[in-house]
């Protein structure tokens, strides 16, 4: 059942307290209170694979995602946040540097699908998790419950805003813009309920190699990574380089920000 803006705010108190039930919920029940799926083809079952092997930390995925999406300064749909590895007999010497793409995992499970009291946030049918704009309320139920931090809330449009995996290309028939940027070749995006697609064939010769992020969440996402050492599995967080640059250097124009 689809909630108008204007029924949110004449009842926003009985929402609140619903949203925070949902919040909270296992992921099993958070599965039962999601509404239902609508857009996209049924048929297929969008998902990207991550080969860290050949990622080189070069950014561009996030450059072309920021340009395509014309994201925020300072907030991004995807990016690529590095981890420094210490010696464990002296802390303050780096031996190794980690460097791992993020972007939400458009889990079969999403939490922050049944969080949203208007239903802005939905699933379509190809597993394609989006944000109604015209729907979304601000409420930042959904920025909270995302266990992989990818979500924000945009201060131009005063909406939630994650990836979609570039779906108006996608529907146009092209690739999500970060993987058609992507140098290494380290992003490979398809649909895995077809066997003759390059990320079914690429997830079927890794086999039992490739990972996810946060598995215990039981969230079933469908960004997958080939080299992911364990202990990084629950790494969501991370220094993203531009925004390093960003803070220590300024954007060069100031208005940009506003």
């Amino acid at each position: 059942m689809d909630i108008s803006r204007r029924s949110f705010l004449t009842k926003s108190g009985a929402l609140t307290c619903g949203a925070v039930s949902c919040a909270v919920a296992a992921p099993a029940d958070a599965a039962a209170l999601a509404p239902e799926r609508h857009g996209g083809d049924p048929s297929k079952r969008y998902a990207m694979a991550i080969d860290l092997r050949r990622c080189i930390g070069c950014q561009a995925c996030t450059v072309a995602c920021t340009m395509e999406n014309q994201t925020p300064i300072g907030d991004f749909r995807t990016i690529v946040t590095q981890y420094d590895v210490v010696d464990v007999n002296d802390e303050t010497q780096t031996v190794a540097s980690f460097t791992l793409p993020r972007l939400c995992n458009h889990c079969d499970n999403p939490p922050c699908v049944p969080v949203c009291p208007v239903q802005a946030t939905f699933q379509r049918e190809d597993g394609i998790v989006v944000v109604d704009a015209d729907q979304c309320v601000r409420c930042g139920y959904c920025v909270q419950a995302c266990p992989y931090d990818a979500r924000f809330i945009n201060p131009k449009t005063n909406t939630a805003d994650k990836c979609t995996f570039c779906v108006h290309r996608v529907e146009a028939g092209l690739l999500p813009a970060c993987v058609e940027t992507c140098t290494g070749g380290a992003r490979i995006f398809g649909d895995v309920n077809d066997p003759d697609s390059e990320i079914s064939k690429v997830l079927a010769v890794a086999g039992d190699a490739f990972k996810v992020l946060r598995p215990e969440m039981g969230t079933d996402p469908h960004v997958y990574y080939i080299g992911l050492e364990t202990a990084f599995e629950g790494k969501v967080e991370g220094q993203g380089i531009l925004k390093t640059l960003q803070d220590k250097f300024g954007t060069g124009n100031e208005e940009a920000r506003s």
